[in-house]
This record gives C-alpha cells, structure tokens and sequence, in this order.
C-alpha cells in the first residue's frame, strides 16, 4: 500500500478530517459518457481497493447514473469483501432514484447512458433524508461517512424572482439542518457540499458550518479566478478541507471533446479559442515529454488550501496513474513556458514554482 499518501495528507491539513491526496469519483460507475460493463466496473473499485492507502475514499452520489454508481460502489466493495472500516464513501445527496418513465432519463440528458432509471432533485429536510436512506440501501449495506447538498447551485438556479430564490434556499438550509442532525447523532462523519458554481458554495459556507467543500469545474489550469484562490485559502484556514473535482473539464483538457459535461462541436467558431488553447497546452507538454493529466492534477494539487483532487477513470489501469500523478517531477521550465504562452496566469508564478 503507498502510506506515504497518507503522511503527506497528515502534513497538509489539520482539519477536522484527513483525506489522502487522491479520491476517487464514481461517475464512471454511472456510465458517464459511456456504458461500462459489470466486470470493468468491478475492476476499477478493486483496483482503488488493492493500490490505495487505506481507508481508500470513494466520491459518489445519488444523481451518478440516478443511483448506478451507488448500487455499483456498494456490490463492488460487498464481492471484494471490504470491511466498511477500511472505506470511506461521500454521498452527495439530493437526487432520488425514480422510475424511468421516458425512452431516456430527463435529469442531464444525453450523457448518462443505458441507464434504467430516472432521477429526481429533492432538496428539502425531508428530501434530503430520503436521498440519505435510499443511498444506504443502493451501497449494500455501506454506510457514507460524509454527506453533502448536491448541486444546490443548480437547484437556485431555478429561482424565477428573488422571493422564489429565498424560498429555494429556504430549502436548501433545511436540508443541511436535516444532515447536521445526521453528524450530531453519530450518523455520519462530516457535512459538506458538492457544486460547480464555487460562488453558491461561498454563500453556503457563509451560513453553515461545513466540514469539507467539493469544487467542480472551477480551479483549474485552464481557469483559475483570483477571488476562488482567497476563497479556497479562507476555507483552509477555517479548518474546512477543500476536494478540487472535474480538473479536467470533464475530460477535455485531456483530449474529449466533452467541455463540463457539455458535448462540443470543435468546428463552431464559439469553440475556436477553447481548441487553440488545449493544442498550445498539448504541445507544450510534448515537449517536456509531460502527460496533460499529470499537469492538470499538479496544478489542482497546488492550489493553497487544496485537501484533495477527486479523479475519475472508466479503466482499472489508470487507477495507478492517477495515484502516481501526485508525485510526477515537473520542471519548473514548463510553468515558466506556460506563463510565457499565456496559458498560465503570471499571478501562479509563486504557486507553481518552487522557490
């Protein structure tokens, strides 16, 4: 096993808990972007098993595949005979499985695939405590440590006026008043909160006392905001651990041509300046004979206040590389060539650089 994962974690945060650089998302085990069969599912939960520190921390959440990646997760690790002791689960909660009445699913059509379900939003107190229960029983038995709103970014958004907002977020505290209930009875571990829009999750903070926050789409080496680097550094500083998701742009910062779980047409002009940028990026890690994942994850692991970065695969050999990418040697040349290129803000000169 690489313990040395855990120490260095131990190093970084002195928060309320200690998570290893690496997590692991369960999209994949939802048939995000692709149908993965049974025994390529259960390959990549063994592998995470078998080649992480323990316990091996898996990211996951009831809008996966309306529920597959749960129901995948908790048959997988049942067969493989792990001891809930030696696994920690986040579940983001606030999506419920339904009954999949229409050809497809109507919750993000178009990218989840085969799916037999449908999934709804359920954000309320009682709402967020059906998604916790249902989630137990689609994980077998396994019980999540850490639980958060999912998506509450998306739910404010369709706030039609600003009373309609207010009742919305009404809502949404309601339900963090049903998950805090859940930690102070020893249900679960920590209360967090998973979104895309890192100012929802701002605004969230300002209200409730999270444990852990999980930012998606949003500090990356394509984008990287100033006011969502203070941000992050405040969070750390309050002892919240800050997991940084989708550091890839759901793939496209690797070669996909799927732009935060959005498919693109690489001729439109709206995508020209996107596309010139990743084939700058290419080349320059070309050059230094660099893979695009490995700086993508260096530079998400960077990041001031950055606890973790929760990496998803739909192949079990890569669940190695993902572990190893922590630890990849970048020269210091190539930051200076990306800021040079203007790929890299001058501002991360300090951050990415040593010395």
């Amino acid at each position: 096993m690489m313990d040395t994962l855990v120490d260095e974690n131990v190093n970084k945060d002195k928060g309320r808990l200690t998570l290893p650089p690496i997590l692991f998302g369960t999209s994949g085990l939802g048939n995000l972007f692709v149908s993965l069969d049974a025994s390529a599912k259960r390959a990549i939960v063994k592998a995470c098993v078998d080649l992480s520190p323990h316990p091996v921390v898996f990211d996951s959440a009831g809008k996966y595949g309306a529920g597959l990646a749960l129901e995948v997760l908790g048959s997988s690790l049942r067969s493989l005979n792990v001891p809930p002791d030696q696994v920690i689960i986040s579940n983001k909660l606030g999506w419920y499985r339904t009954e999949l009445k229409t050809e497809s699913p109507t919750f993000e059509p178009g990218i989840w695939m085969d799916l037999k379900n449908d999934a709804v939003q359920k954000i309320s107190y009682e709402g967020i405590l059906a998604c916790f229960e249902q989630g137990n029983a689609l994980l077998n038995g396994y019980i999540p440590q850490m639980v958060s709103v999912h998506d509450p970014d998306e739910y404010l958004a369709k706030a039609e006026n600003e009373a309609h907002f207010q009742s919305l977020y009404h809502n949404v505290l309601e339900a963090y008043r049903a998950l805090i209930g859940l930690k102070e009875a020893g249900v679960v571990k920590a209360v967090g909160v998973g979104a895309k829009n890192w100012k929802v999750i701002r605004q969230i903070a300002a209200d409730v006392d999270l444990d852990w926050v999980m930012i998606a789409n949003s500090m990356t080496i394509k984008q990287h905001p100033q006011d969502l680097l203070e941000f992050i550094s405040g969070l750390h500083e309050k002892g919240v651990l800050v997991i940084n998701s989708a550091v890839f742009h759901s793939g496209f910062l690797v070669g996909s041509n799927y732009y935060d779980y959005q498919l693109l047409n690489p001729n439109a002009p709206e995508t020209k300046e996107l596309y010139a940028w990743r084939e700058a990026f290419f080349h320059l890690c070309a050059d230094y004979n660099l893979r695009p994942a490995t700086v993508c994850v260096q530079f998400a692991w960077k990041i001031p206040g950055v606890s973790s970065v929760a990496l998803n695969t739909t192949a079990a050999h890569r669940v190695k590389e993902n572990l190893e990418h922590i630890h990849a040697d970048i020269p210091a040349a190539f930051w200076e060539k990306m800021i040079l290129a203007g790929l890299l803000e001058p501002d991360f000169h300090r951050l990415v650089i040593p010395g």
